[in-house]
């Protein structure tokens, strides 16, 4: 009797495990996660490994990203990276200190390229916030990595191109932007 109450047991233990171990985690939605996770908890190193980086210089540069050397698109990179989360990052943290939930919707893949849709709960004395957010992905190698998120309908690689970009380029070219924004990282990182 206590056998077969054991393996009655185990059964329905087994039963009720299938679907949790039948919902695998979205592939693409958990880089995303990961960012969120890493940048409230001030774990930036983490998110940033998250990041596509060279496809947001891409972005952000458009043609002229292949008319930089080698070295301007790595310094551009790791400047950027360093700007994003020195201010970034810290604002993101301050509307997280009030967060409630956070819901995904499922990913939406189309080949090489995804987007993930998120809602975020920020809870205030009076009143709970909605934030809806989207996040673009591409797939680098074997991963998936954030390149943009979209606050409001605004993108955030599109602003940051429009105007800051853009106008140094086009004023100074890779040497006015590079050195702008070495003044910028020196700037943010004394205060």
């Amino acid at each position: 009797m206590n056998a077969r109450f054991r393996t009655l047991a185990f059964l329905a233990t087994v039963a009720f495990a299938m679907p949790a171990l039948a919902a695998k985690e979205d592939p693409v939605a958990k880089p995303v996660k990961t960012v969120v996770q890493a940048v409230r908890y001030e774990r930036d190193a983490l998110a940033l490994k998250h990041f596509g980086s060279q496809e947001q210089g891409k972005f952000l540069l458009g043609d002229n990203w292949g008319e930089g050397t080698e070295a301007q698109r790595k310094e551009f990179v790791t400047l950027f990276q360093d700007l994003f989360a020195n201010i970034a990052f810290p604002r993101v943290r301050e509307n997280f200190k009030n967060l409630d939930t956070i819901t995904y919707e499922p990913s939406q893949v189309k080949g090489a390229e995804a987007t993930v849709a998120s809602t975020v709960f920020i809870k205030h004395p009076l009143k709970t916030q909605e934030m809806k957010l989207k996040y673009r992905l591409v797939k680098e190698a074997a991963a998936w990595k954030v390149v943009d998120v979209t606050v409001l309908g605004s993108s955030m690689l599109t602003d940051i191109r429009d105007t800051q970009v853009k106008p140094l380029m086009e004023k100074g070219g890779w040497d006015l932007l590079l050195e702008r924004m070495r003044t910028e990282l020196a700037k943010v990182k004394k205060k």
